[in-house]
């Protein structure tokens, strides 16, 4: 679990984890430094529960990716069978670990993710749907959900820790490390399984460091990413570190050409071709 400044919500979010049936776990929380009393809430914790352990404390990460990665470094978690991230903030209903490994086992998937019940302080849900069907590219230039959803056999994540200790400095480069390990995954021919069901609740607040991105100010905010070659430059990153060679994300040309592989919901799609059509891309 990475945490920051999230005071108000980790007691939820902790106890939901605690309450997962049908599961044996050990929870890991990285403390970005903080301001609030974040760090000391995770200690108590600790100190009640011995299934918790909070790593050193005192680095500033500035953001969620680097935390997690943080976490996958430093974390020694080769004697488990799977590897679950987290978020602070959101509340996991009671079989979400189990529903999760039971997917796995059964279709023998090597990684698991899916949707996700958005919820506001004012009462308002939203269903959040990442189950479209997978297209042979959209790694490329998606996640496969929200990362808090992700469930991941422990023998590919090595690899994935291994590669993200090789080329950790290029790996800060990355801002979304869901994206990043759902294209180490699927580039190595990895099988991946994203549910229609939802198993956590996904809580929205000022706060948020992704969210959901609703609304005209989420557009705006887009477009400026786009606008600024922050978006290319990711993908051109995320493309870099798994060592793609099957697409040329540089060339829009290449976009417009494979834009039928590259994003699995067919409005996204559309998207994605004109953005490279009229060159913002």
């Amino acid at each position: 679990m990475a945490a920051y400044n999230g005071s108000a919500f980790i007691e939820a979010q902790l106890q939901s984890i605690l309450q997962q049936q049908g599961v044996t776990l050990t929870v890991y929380i990285s403390v970005d430094l903080s301001s609030d009393d974040s760090y000391a809430l995770c200690c108590i914790f600790a100190d009640q529960h011995p299934q918790i352990q909070v790593l050193e404390y005192g680095q500033k990460f500035g953001g969620a990716a680097a935390n997690f990665y943080r976490l996958i470094k430093d974390v020694d978690f080769s004697a488990f069978d799977y590897v679950a991230l987290s978020d602070q903030d959101d509340i996991w209903l009671d079989d979400k670990l189990l529903t999760a490994c039971s997917k796995l086992e059964k279709g023998n998937f090597d990684a698991y993710s899916g949707n996700v019940l958005a919820f506001w302080p004012d009462g308002r849900e939203l269903l959040i749907n990442k189950a479209f069907p997978q297209r042979k590219y959209d790694y490329l230039f998606e996640a496969a959900g929200p990362g808090c959803t992700y469930v991941l056999r422990t023998s590919p994540m090595l690899l994935f820790k291994e590669l993200l200790i090789s080329k950790w400095q290029q790996a800060q480069q990355v801002s979304l490390h869901d994206w990043f390990i759902y294209a180490f995954f699927r580039a190595r021919g990895l099988s991946w399984f994203i549910d229609h069901q939802y198993k956590l609740l996904y809580r929205q607040h000022a706060e948020n460091q992704v969210g959901i991105h609703k609304g005209w100010k989420a557009n705006v905010k887009r477009l400026k990413l786009l606008h600024n070659g922050w978006c290319k430059q990711q993908v051109v990153g995320v493309a870099d570190l798994i060592a793609e060679n099957h697409l040329n994300v540089q060339s829009s040309l290449c976009i417009l050409k494979n834009i039928s592989h590259l994003r699995r919901r067919f409005r996204d799609r559309c998207i994605l071709f004109f953005i490279a059509l009229i060159g913002l891309y």
